[in-house]
């Protein structure tokens, strides 16, 4: 599991990483990152929300790094690093599942060039996430 928990830290890190190249203007990729319909971005999130989501990801590498290498057993905030373990699980799970329209495992819009990322990386990534951080917070 530590292999599985360092590549966890690692993965969120550089999407966090990502989430702040794209805040401060970037637009490598920016595209793919997106759904669209008919051409048109679904969402336009601005520069201080995909900056929230980067730090959100590092947070959550933190929390993975906790839950595995840190020793919780004494610690005041044990039952917090327990509960944003299974927050964190939750979010990516709901993530991977989806709303049912462009984003996730039930989404309508399947011909966007957003669809076939979401399909073969996002959602799989979120639903791996999703079970790995469920590990963590059960396994403390």
């Amino acid at each position: 599991m530590s292999v599985i928990t360092i590549l966890a830290i690692l993965a969120l890190s550089l999407i966090g990483l990502l989430h702040f190249y794209w805040a401060l203007g970037g637009v490598n990729g920016l595209g793919k990152a997106l759904p669209t319909e008919n051409g048109k971005p679904l969402i336009n999130p601005g520069k201080i929300a995909t900056l929230g989501v980067g730090i959100a990801l590092f947070g959550f590498a933190i929390i993975a790094y906790m839950l595995y290498f840190y020793d919780l057993s004494s610690s005041h905030y044990r039952d917090y690093f327990i509960i944003s373990g299974w927050i964190v699980s939750g979010i990516f799970t709901l993530r991977g599942i989806g709303e049912f329209n462009a984003v996730g495992l039930f989404k309508k819009i399947k011909s966007s060039e957003f669809a076939y990322y979401d399909t073969r990386f996002y959602t799989p990534f979120a639903l791996a996430m999703g079970l790995v951080f469920a590990i963590l917070a059960y396994r403390v």
